[in-house]
């Protein structure tokens, strides 16, 4: 890295939210102190994220999309074009209350290299934290967790790139677990900071039950082609299906060519699924259950190494 290169990127994916927008890069005001590179990825917004606002910042860059990929192509795209090592991916209808967060998460990923990713607490507006069920973990202190909500997170870029970053097949939800399984299954973890509070403001443009049930599903499924061993696969998949029924008929949503679009889905992802897969150990699976069940606080200098595919100095 240039000794002009910024230690920090900070990448934003939008669509059609250009007031979610403009409070999320005003909220990067608390971090000018660390002189962060910004990159805001805009997906085919109409009207466009140039036009929505003007980012005042000396490394200030927007790339559009006239396609349309999704934000999941567009995180993608912010973390190959970042000159940051570390990377904070923000949605849109996310904001920044101070700086001290990020600040420590920065230290983590700097000094433990058997961690690869933070994840924030979710919060309103106002400050205060979303329910506990709605975390990425439990307590009240640092812990290791199974997986970060990709509202906010902090990764480590070149272990994203080693990784070949988020399936961009998935197109839209679940990207992130699928990451956090490959992350475990090369040694890495993720730490959960339970009060580094990040606002997410859910803004509903972009949203609706049954796209978001329909991408559940069809990703879960595709989850399980790629990563999991052909056993669980066979019974995964039909289950998962089984599971879009039930959580349609308890959320009362109305999506009746639902099942067709998501079989039709998976039949023309599967071949590809199928060809790349690797499915990840029976040790990673269970350590994947222990990290989302249990309690696993954040202890950065015991066992350091002592995870398969990664050397500790």
């Amino acid at each position: 890295m240039s000794q002009s290169s910024p230690k920090l990127t900070v990448g934003i994916t939008t669509r059609n939210r250009p007031v979610s927008l403009r409070r999320c890069v005003e909220s990067l005001s608390h971090l000018a102190h660390l002189a962060p590179e910004v990159l805001v990825f805009d997906d085919a917004s109409e009207p466009t994220a140039a036009e929505s606002l003007t980012v005042d910042h000396p490394r200030a860059r927007i790339i559009r999309n006239d396609r349309g990929p999704g934000n999941i192509v567009g995180r993608n795209t912010l973390v190959r074009e970042a000159s940051g090592e570390l990377v904070l991916l923000l949605d849109d209808d996310a904001a920044l209350l101070d700086s001290a967060g990020v600040e420590r998460a920065m230290a983590i990923l700097e000094g433990d290299p058997q961690v690869a990713a933070v994840a924030f607490a979710q919060a309103n507006l106002d400050g205060t934290a979303w329910p506990e069920p709605m975390q990425p973990g439990q307590g009240q202190s640092p812990r290791y967790v199974a997986a970060f909500i990709g509202f906010a997170h902090l990764i480590d870029r070149r272990v994203f790139l080693e990784l070949g970053g988020y399936r961009e097949s998935f197109v839209f939800y679940g990207e992130e677990k699928e990451y956090c399984l490959r992350l475990l299954e090369r040694g890495y973890r993720v730490v959960y900071l339970p009060d580094a509070l990040v606002v997410h403001a859910q803004d509903a443009a972009g949203r609706t039950p049954q796209r978001y049930l329909r991408y559940v599903t069809r990703n879960d499924c595709l989850h399980a082609l790629y990563n999991e061993p052909l056993w669980r696969a066979l019974w995964l998949v039909p289950a998962r299906l089984v599971l879009y029924f039930r959580m349609r008929s308890r959320w009362g949503i109305d999506d009746p060519e639902g099942l067709k679009w998501i079989l039709s889905e998976i039949t023309a992802n599967a071949g590809a699924a199928l060809q790349s897969r690797k499915p990840v150990s029976r040790q990673t699976l269970a350590r994947w259950r222990d990290l989302r069940d249990g309690d696993a606080p954040y202890l950065p200098k015991v066992a350091l190494g002592t995870l398969p595919g990664r050397s500790v100095d």
